[in-house]
């Protein structure tokens, strides 16, 4: 749900990443933000902890496996391919 992710992303990644999330979702095309949430998005993890250490915590608590369906659906509807713009 593209909707509770944008609010997990609110909640949880928005200070550790230092951007709102029209920017953090625009960083990749669709097709890339599935390859990197593929599985158990281990990808995303491990480029994100890397890049934003603040998120490194939260990446790889249980609360990022509970809501990382609901974050990858977020990051997909706002992509820099899909033409829409979140409200954060």
């Amino acid at each position: 749900d593209a909707a509770k992710g944008q609010k997990y992303y609110l909640k949880y990644m928005k200070d550790g990443s230092g951007m709102n999330g029209a920017k953090f979702a625009t960083q990749h095309t669709q097709a890339e933000w599935k390859a990197l949430f593929d599985g158990k998005a281990e990808k995303f993890v491990a480029e994100y902890s890397k890049k934003y250490p603040g998120l490194d915590a939260f990446l790889k608590g249980d609360k990022f496996e509970k809501f990382m369906p609901d974050i990858r659906d977020f990051c997909i509807e706002f992509a820099s391919d899909s033409g829409n713009v979140p409200s954060c």
